[in-house]
């Protein structure tokens, strides 16, 4: 498989949109999913269907209203320019920045399921020994939801990998800055060279195929073999 020095370029970035991403989901996602699994807040229910958006929602409707956000009129814009940052739009941190927002659920979804199924006695008997809840979070909840954290890390890695709409939107088609492997398969078909987009787009098949082993495995593991 002889893939172009453009192709090896946008795999690159898009390579490190989607680590970057994942990092990032990591450091919001897993407290967000704590706090939507534990909270009694009446904003519990709008702040979990505000994560669940981008399941249902069209990536070009995202992917505008996060461009006009990150945009110079946009709050965001405005803010990022008055601290002397510019704007985030049509560069790598503006593809991080609407990554976040779209994979969200894809990291958010596996942990809270994992945390919404814990056993909370593992929880009462670390507490009787005057463990804080920071304490508890970090070495009683964490491994207990570890098979849901593999889970999320993989799925939000995948779904970045496999953006378009979102990333074309907001980050726009700059070889080298912004264009990712979903946009350079768009711009091989646009351009009839079907050779390269067929090579490419088995590359994404393929990691897709292995994604969704890894998931089983993850799962199987989980649940323990089957008599």
């Amino acid at each position: 498989m002889m893939l172009t020095s453009d192709d090896w370029q946008a795999i690159g970035l898009t390579l490190k949109v989607a680590t970057t991403t994942t990092a990032s989901l990591l450091v919001l996602g897993v407290p967000l999913a704590w706090w939507l699994a534990t909270s009694r807040s009446v904003w519990r229910h709008p702040v979990g269907a505000l994560v669940a958006l981008p399941f249902v929602l069209p990536p070009s409707v995202l992917g505008f209203y996060v461009l006009v956000a990150l945009g110079p009129n946009g709050p965001v814009g405005q803010w990022t320019q008055a601290m002397g940052w510019g704007l985030l739009t049509f560069n790598f941190s503006g593809l991080v920045v609407a990554s976040v927002f779209y994979s969200l659920p894809f990291m958010v979804q596996p942990v809270l399921t994992a945390m919404q199924s814990l056993n909370p006695r593992a929880l009462e008997a670390a507490a009787t020994l005057r463990a804080s809840p920071l304490d508890r979070f970090f070495t009683v909840v964490l491994p207990l939801c570890r098979p849901g954290l593999i889970a999320g890390v993989v799925m939000a890695f995948a779904h970045t990998v496999g953006e378009f709409g979102v990333v074309l939107m907001v980050g726009g088609n700059i070889p080298g800055v912004t264009r990712t492997v979903s946009v350079q398969i768009y711009d091989h078909v646009e351009a009839l060279q079907y050779g390269d987009a067929h090579r490419l787009a088995a590359l994404m098949l393929a990691f897709a195929f292995c994604v969704l082993l890894v998931l089983q495995l993850v799962q199987r593991r989980a649940t323990g073999p089957r008599p």
